[in-house]
C-alpha cells in the first residue's frame, strides 16, 4: 500500500464516534467516504447509501469506492438493549462480509471497533493480552468477529487493527448514557437516581476516542489496541463534577439504585500501545471534557 493512498471508507459515520471521526480523518489528509443508510452532516464526505446488513449491496458499494483504508464503527448499539440483542449476530455476519469485500476490492488497511466487554472483567487494569472471556452476547459477538478477522487478515495479508473502546461521554450522547443523562436531568432540575458510585470506570471524551481511531487508521499497528484514557475514576466523582457544573449537586440520589453484583469494582484500560505504538495523546482531561460536554448538552442562554 503506497503512502499516497488516502481514501478511507467509514461505516457508522453518523454515530456517536463516527461523527467525530470524520473531522479527525480529514485533519490527517484522508478523503472520506461514508457507507450507510443516513447521510453525514459533513459536506466534505462522499456518501454512498447502502444497508450494511445487505452483503450484496455492500460488496457493490465497496468495489465502486475502492478505498485504501477502512474504519468500521457501525454495530447495533441501542442503549440498554445491545448487550443481549440477537441483532449482534447480524452484525457479526455484516462485519465479516464488509472486511472481505474491502480486501477483495484491493483495500490494504482495516480498523474495526471492538469493546472492553470482550475482556474477562476482574483485573482492574486491562492490557491487550488480558484474557477475553466475555460475559455478554455483545462482547462475545465482538470477540468472535475479531478472532475470525485476525485469521482472515493473516491469510490474505490485510493490515488489521482492532480498537477496543472503553467508556465514552461527550456531545451527541443519546439518552441512556451516564454523563449525558446526568447533565440533562440536573440542568432541568430533575432528580438523578444512581448507584452509590464507588465503581471505577475508564471514561474518554468521544472526540478523543475518534481521534485515536483516526490515528490508528493512519498507523501500521496491528492487532488489538485499547481506546481509553488509562485513568479510571469513581463514577461518583464524575457525577459530583456534573453536580458542580450544573449547580445542582443536591439532586443526585446516590444509592437510589443498587449496583448489580456482577459489576466489577474497576475497569481501566492500559494504553501503552495507544500512546507509544500509535503515538496518540488525548486532548481532554476529565474536567475539561465534562465542561465541554456540559456546554454542548446543558441549558442554552
Amino acid at each position: 500500500m503506497s503512502s499516497g493512498a488516502r481514501r478511507v471508507l467509514v461505516t457508522g459515520a453518523t454515530g456517536f464516534v463516527g461523527t467525530h471521526a470524520i473531522p479527525a480523518l480529514r485533519a490527517r489528509g484522508f478523503e472520506v467516504h461514508a457507507l450507510g443508510r443516513a447521510r453525514p452532516e459533513a459536506s466534505t464526505v462522499a456518501f454512498h447509501p447502502v444497508d450494511l446488513l445487505d452483503a450484496g449491496a455492500v460488496r457493490a458499494a465497496v468495489q465502486a469506492v475502492r478505498a485504501s483504508h477502512l474504519l468500521h464503527l457501525a454495530w447495533y448499539a441501542e442503549p440498554g438493549l445491545y448487550w443481549r440483542a440477537a441483532a449482534n449476530l447480524d452484525w457479526v455476519a455484516a462485519s465479516l462480509a464488509l472486511v472481505r469485500a474491502f480486501r477483495e476490492a484491493g483495500g490494504g488497511r482495516a480498523v474495526v471497533a471492538g469493546t472492553c466487554a470482550e475482556y474477562a472483567w476482574g483485573p482492574e487494569r486491562l492490557s491487550e493480552d488480558a484474557p477475553c472471556v466475555p460475559a455478554t452476547l455483545y462482547g462475545a459477538a465482538k470477540d468472535g468477529t475479531r478472532r475470525i478477522l485476525a485469521a482472515y487478515a493473516g491469510e490474505t495479508g490485510l493490515s488489521l487493527a482492532w480498537g477496543r473502546l472503553f467508556f465514552l461521554y461527550g456531545p451527541g450522547e443519546r439518552p441512556g448514557r451516564l454523563v449525558g443523562d446526568a447533565i440533562r436531568a440536573l440542568a432541568s432540575g430533575a432528580r438523578f437516581a444512581t448507584s452509590p458510585g464507588y465503581q471505577r470506570r475508564d471514561f474518554s471524551h468521544v472526540a478523543d476516542a475518534a481521534g485515536a481511531f483516526a490515528a490508528l487508521v493512519e498507523s501500521d499497528v496491528a492487532g488489538p489496541v485499547n481506546v481509553g484514557s488509562g485513568a479510571a475514576v469513581p463514577v461518583r466523582a464524575i457525577l459530583e463534577r456534573i453536580g458542580a457544573l450544573t449547580g445542582r449537586p443536591d439532586l443526585i440520589d446516590f444509592g437510589a439504585r443498587p449496583l448489580p453484583a456482577s459489576e466489577p469494582a474497576g475497569i481501566e484500560a492500559a494504553v501503552t500501545r495507544l500512546r507509544d505504538a500509535v503515538g496518540f495523546r488525548p486532548r481532554y482531561d476529565l474536567d475539561a471534557g465534562l465542561r465541554q460536554t456540559f456546554a454542548a448538552l446543558g441549558p442554552k442562554p
